[in-house]
């Protein structure tokens, strides 16, 4: 049974290991994936734990419907984050995830540090850290084929990190595929610093549901509603790279830092059709209906032999036009030597773009620089790229991400946009409000992925709105009416989503179509037997999302810090569909207190002790 899935505590410090079942009450107050990791971090948590140090804990969690025929096959690797210093978690796609519950494990806490470079292998219940010297300093493609040749499979499914991680780079990412990655927060390099450099998976254990035949019927029923949308029918003909073109046209995207939020007709540059003429097509992750992936290959010109997956909408605007830079193959190029490196795309290009502004405004210089950081130049963003994931030269210190700032100095600060030491993404939020909230409240510091309502883009009629969120939403993309509620809505509903192994994409993300709690609730009966009213979904949502802020409690953040940077407040844009928009003080406040009020939580945004004991999470 799904239920049978076994959580194992490897100690690469003295080599011990030890494998456990999950009890079912854990099961019913958090599921499986982020929520289980959360409930396993929370147990290591404290201000004062180093992301470095060997008691930080490495966790890799598979969703509670991960491996089944469903809407995604995600997985959650979580630990203290060496990039913010606080709450660290990323989400990623691909095949491991359910090769990880082939092999009869859902969930891994890795703990202490080897003394040399280990990987481990997984195969059917039984762990092995076998020795990873010959794997030092290659690349994340090298590695896997490294590891699949020298196992004799080449089924075997692989995590793990390039030259980033293992040099500390503070945004570096785990890897596995072509290009599946678990990129924000820095859990590569947590990874490195454990000398841990692979985790390889190998599983032929049967994957046993409670009601076959229901759950197929089911499925299909589903999928053939989703598959109808035009949402999914876009995404598997363009990608997320689609996401482009509208935030373009609305005026919410980030150029050259935020300086901007649009490129206006220069756009078609970078839109998913320009991107057709590398595709050489479509492919998804493991048991996923819509096929959202690219597979790219560049036969002539500067970039010849270039050949990968990708790149994604995050990827373009980070390594696009937030650095100025309006050239597809470079940005196609760049995307791939940060897959290579395991760097995390959107922080490379946030702290790139931060150094270019920092240049434009004279607080840096070409002595410093060694390479002129002139907006959309692309030999000097590929030349970062590489000092950044070799930590040499001045790549060196913007390795440090958010700590850069100590080089820098205070003239630097306000220039680097970031949220609890966390940097804004590949968008502006300074147009559509409810985005703006997301971002301010999230707990792993500014991201999307956390609750941004990309349906408010679509402008739904309020009675629509209405019935998806339980109470008024206003259908205007730039106001403040609701969108304290629609924020809260997403985040639990996120979490569950992210707890179950669903893709976002396929749920109520950009469609009201898809795919939520009611749904949920079904999927999880006819696989797992547990019962769940849509209403006990949500309370985990909220148990997931409560607990994750205790953590940052722990670390004395508060209502100052659910802010944004000083340019959304106080520098309206100058240009484009969105010109003049620009966060009100006021407003933002107001939808505040309102989301702090449906969380239950005080005025300053910390749990009330009512609803920790509501919740079963104590103090």
């Amino acid at each position: 049974m799904v239920l049978d899935r076994k959580i194992a505590f490897i100690h690469l410090h003295n080599g011990s290991i030890e494998i456990a079942p999950i009890s079912l009450d854990l099961r019913r107050k958090f599921l499986g994936g982020r929520g289980v990791n959360m409930y396993l971090l929370s147990k290591f948590y404290s201000s004062s734990l180093d992301p470095f140090s060997p008691e930080n804990p490495l966790i890799y969690g598979a969703g509670l419907l991960t491996g089944t025929l469903g809407f995604g096959s995600r997985i959650n690797i979580t630990s203290k984050s060496p990039e913010s210093g606080h709450l660290g978690d990323s989400n990623m796609g691909g095949d491991f995830g359910a090769e990880l519950i082939k092999a009869g494990l859902s969930h891994l806490v890795i703990t202490g540090k080897s003394k040399r470079p280990v990987y481990l292998f997984i195969k059917n219940g039984e762990i092995e850290i076998r020795d990873g010297q010959k794997l030092k300093g290659l690349d994340t493609v090298k590695t896997q084929k490294k590891i699949r040749l020298e196992l004799g499979d080449e089924k075997v499914q692989v995590a793990c990190i390039g030259p980033a991680g293992e040099n500390l780079v503070r945004y570096s990412a785990i890897r596995s595929g072509m290009k599946n990655s678990a990129g924000r927060t820095g859990m590569g390099a947590v990874m490195g610093s454990k000398n841990l450099k692979a985790v390889a998976v190998r599983g032929s254990l049967d994957i046993k549901i409670s009601d076959p035949k229901k759950y197929l019927k089911y499925y299909f029923t589903n999928m053939k509603k989703l598959m109808e949308t035009k949402w999914v029918q876009a995404l598997g003909k363009y990608g997320t790279p689609l996401l482009f073109q509208y935030a373009n046209a609305m005026g919410f995207l980030s150029v050259r830092n935020n300086q901007y939020t649009t490129v206006g007709d220069q756009g078609h540059y970078l839109e998913a059709k320009a991107l057709e003429p590398y595709s050489t097509g479509m492919l998804s992750c493991f048991g996923c209906p819509a096929h959202c992936r690219h597979r790219f290959s560049i036969e002539e010109g500067r970039y010849k032999g270039t050949k990968g997956e990708g790149p994604e909408y995050a990827s373009i605007g980070s390594l696009g036009t937030k650095l100025g830079n309006l050239d597809l193959e470079n940005i196609i190029y760049a995307t791939e030597l940060c897959n290579l490196y395991g760097l995390d795309t959107i922080s490379t290009g946030s702290y790139i773009a931060w150094a270019m502004e920092l240049f434009q405004r004279g607080i840096i210089d070409q002595e410093r620089t060694k390479v002129p950081l002139d907006w959309g130049d692309g030999a000097s963003i590929l030349e970062l790229i590489h000092q950044i994931a070799q930590r040499k030269g001045f790549g060196n210190i913007l390795a440090e991400g958010p700590f850069a700032k100590e080089v820098f100095g205070q003239a630097s600060q306000d220039y680097l946009l970031e949220i609890k030491n966390l940097p804004i993404e590949m968008t502006d939020e300074r147009l559509p409000k409810s985005f703006a909230l997301g971002m301010a409240t999230s707990t792993r510091g500014a991201c999307h992925m956390r609750s941004r309502p990309s349906l408010d883009v679509l402008e739904l009629p309020e009675e629509v709105l209405k019935k998806i969120y339980g109470g008024p939403v206003s259908n205007r993309f730039s106001s403040y009416s609701g969108k304290g509620r629609m924020v809260w809505w997403h985040e639990l509903l996120n979490a569950v989503c992210d707890a179950l192994g669903f893709c976002r994409f396929l749920t109520v993300f950009s469609s009201p179509h898809a795919p939520q709690y009611q749904q949920f609730s079904k999927l999880i009966a006819l696989s797992t037997g547990l019962s769940f009213t849509p209403k006990d979904l949500r309370t985990i949502g909220e148990r997931i999302y409560t607990l994750e802020r205790m953590m940052l409690i722990k670390d004395g953040f508060s209502r100052q810090d659910d802010t944004l940077p000083k340019r959304y407040f106080n520098e309206p844009i100058s240009e484009g569909p969105a010109q003049g928009q620009v966060i009100l003080q006021k407003e933002f406040n107001k939808i505040l207190d309102k989301y702090y009020r449906l969380h239950g939580w005080d005025e300053n945004g910390v749990p009330k002790k009512n609803t920790l004991k509501r919740l079963g999470i104590g103090g």
